[in-house]
């Protein structure tokens, strides 16, 4: 069986705090977001730019965090205002609400995984 897998990375810059931390993240401050969407696929899709099947997903799509928040993105905002109640601001949060907008995005059967990172040496991936 043929298996197609396609990896986009990009970055954001928001701030945040988190809510109840006892030290220096519960204070707001911010960070350059560096996220990479993997999506995995047993066929081809077609998109919202094309309507022959030729993608696993079109990486516009995966990449809609990266755009400004005034566009829907999560770019220039301060994250405890523009996450929906249930997501905290830490990166595991972060991680899962990119994977959760995102699967509505993409066509069915697409596999995710989302991989986040604060700094350059910390990071978490949340697949389901």
């Amino acid at each position: 069986m043929s298996v197609w897998k396609l990896t986009t990375e990009f970055t954001f810059d928001s701030a945040h705090y988190i809510r109840d931390y006892d030290g220096p993240c519960g204070r707001i401050h911010g960070h350059t977001y560096k996220v990479q969407v993997k999506a995995i696929s047993d066929r081809l899709h077609p998109s919202e730019r094309t309507p022959h099947a030729v993608m696993v997903a079109d990486f516009t799509t995966l990449r809609w965090a990266k755009k400004d928040v005034t566009q829907g993105g999560l770019d220039h905002c301060l994250l405890n205002e523009v996450l929906p109640k249930g997501y905290e601001t830490t990166a595991e949060m972060i991680a899962k609400y990119i994977y959760d907008e995102t699967k509505k995005r993409v066509p069915e059967g697409v596999q995710l995984k989302v991989m986040v990172s604060e700094t350059p040496n910390s990071w978490v991936e949340y697949e389901e």
